[in-house]
């Protein structure tokens, strides 16, 4: 038998109140794609950190081609062979390309020499990339190059990518899988870490299953179903999200050629977007990462203001409204980032639940926030949700992301909108609470709700939409209805490609 390449055996690592790596072990064979499978919160996360240095272990023992290693840093796990891309990008918008390389770079060579450096490679991997552009004019998916080809010019050994695909066009997806092909062909071994059940199955050689902390299996993922795989993760059988029959109502939302100026330096503008959205309806959105999701959402909750008659709210023209006036109309809004924007960091779950439920939960009397009532919102939207957490008392960001998200994305739905506006519901969310919250969408459209749903995971999109549209550099194609649409001509629609119907 040969080495392996990374072996760990015993690895725990525990915090107060929680132990989230206990007595972990698998191995990592040289040239090999090898999959971390797990729910949020199963320790996925802390384990690879340990792995780059980032957090040191209680007990146990890794050994990296045959050596113990114990990593004191991402400096000393990199001088070893070991790079990662991580899920949220480290870059700056105001540099060029070679400049975000030098960044990463212990030691890095004149610019002249390192751009050459970054266009050998990036060509010889398949990933084009111009070492001049600057970062806040890139793609997602451009970004993401920036960060491989940092790591390939370290030439590691082991390359660790965390939820790499979520930014990704179906096209872009395949031209990653061409790549990450080659880097295994020349000995490179790769850890993967992604929800997406049906590319680790394309991609992966073997699969460790973490659940609560342990291994709970290992599998073959090309002959074991992604059902199966998602049993193994949530210790249980996955439960498919399934629309109930119901007739589509009077138009809810209607947008008619809006454009509005991004108010970020590197954001992107809109430029006459037109749908309507009825009651019962789920339109999906999709698209590359940038293309203007963000402006999309907060120019419908009322974040971004518009031309008062661009947006109609029950044929009632509510562009110059704020979110609470929206709010009190029935037109709810998630946003993607959940600390910061969707949730306060540093407020308790009850708070939070009062930032946003206040108005349509009735807990304001007379300018004195209800507590008791805060309380008993945030518990009601813990239970339905299964939000794991000790209490309402919680801060936010003590939550786990996929917790935080049904906790963020439950507290809207339980104010029974008439329209709800959602961005990246299941980001970075498990296969379990993902179907939880998918469901949670299919059921409130079901009940008469007007849905749009703006994700970069086509197979969401495609699971609860009963319409699709893409978004590309601000622009939103024709409205098409969801079923009978193949993966390639979405792929299309989100590149803005010509005759996929894109309103100019």
């Amino acid at each position: 038998m040969t080495t392996p390449l990374l072996q760990v055996e015993g690895l725990t690592k525990a915090y107060p109140g929680v132990i989230a790596n206990d007595d972990v072990g698998f191995s990592i064979g040289k040239g090999t794609v090898h999959a971390l499978l797990g729910e949020n919160g199963a320790g996925k996360s802390t384990l690879v950190k340990m792995v780059y240095g980032l957090v040191r272990s209680d007990q146990g023992e890794m050994r990296f081609d045959g050596e113990v290693f114990s990593p004191a840093s991402p400096h000393e796990a990199r001088s070893t062979g070991i790079a990662m891309v991580f899920q949220h990008f480290s870059l700056f918008d105001a540099l060029d390309v070679a400049e975000n390389v030098a960044l990463g770079m212990e030691d890095p060579p004149p610019m002249r020499t390192l751009a050459r450096q970054i266009q050998d490679v990036s060509e010889s991997y398949g990933l084009p990339l111009n070492p001049d552009r600057l970062v806040g004019d890139l793609s997602a998916g451009e970004r993401q190059r920036v960060e491989i080809i940092r790591c390939l010019l370290q030439d590691p050994k082991l390359l660790i990518m965390d939820e790499p695909t979520s930014v990704l066009t179906p096209q872009e997806v395949e031209i990653l899988f061409q790549t990450l092909r080659k880097l295994q062909s020349e000995g490179t071994s790769i850890l993967y870490i992604s929800h997406k059940l049906e590319e680790i199955r394309t991609l992966c050689d073997a699969a460790t299953i973490l659940r609560l902390g342990k291994v709970v299996g290992s599998a073959d993922p090309k002959v074991t179903s992604a059902r199966d795989l998602a049993a193994m993760m949530v210790g249980e059988e996955l439960k498919v999200p399934a629309a109930r029959d119901h007739s589509l109502g009077d138009v809810a939302l209607r947008v008619d050629g809006l454009s509005v100026a991004s108010p970020g330096a590197f954001g992107t503008s809109l430029k006459e977007i037109s749908l309507e959205l009825r009651k019962g309806e789920v339109l999906g959105v999709g698209g590359v990462a940038g293309n203007g999701q963000d402006e999309l959402l907060g120019v419908l909750s009322g974040e971004i203001k518009s031309p008062a008659a661009a947006i109609l709210l029950d044929e009632k023209p509510v562009g110059q409204l704020g979110p609470v006036e929206r709010r009190a109309l029935g037109l709810l809004a998630a946003p993607e980032e959940r600390l910061g924007h969707a949730a306060a960091p540093d407020m308790s779950l009850s708070e939070n639940a009062a930032l946003s439920g206040w108005l349509r939960k009735g807990m304001v009397n007379r300018n004195i926030v209800d507590w008791k009532k805060a309380r008993n919102f945030a518990s009601e939207v813990i239970s339905t949700f299964d939000v794991r957490t000790p209490g309402t008392e919680v801060p936010a960001r003590a939550l786990s992301g996929g917790n935080l998200q049904k906790f963020v994305v439950g507290r809207e739905i339980l104010q029974s909108p008439e329209v709800l506006v959602v961005n990246q519901p299941t980001w970075g969310v498990d296969a379990s609470a993902a179907a939880a919250i998918r469901q949670a969408l299919l059921d409130l459209a079901a009940a008469g709700a007007a849905v749009l749903v703006i994700s970069q995971d086509l197979d969401e999109l495609m699971e609860i939409s009963t319409t699709f549209a893409a978004l590309n550099e601000g622009r939103l194609s024709k409205v098409r209805p969801a079923q009978g649409l193949t993966i390639d001509e979405i792929g299309m629609m989100m590149g803005g490609a010509h005759g996929m119907e894109v309103a100019s």
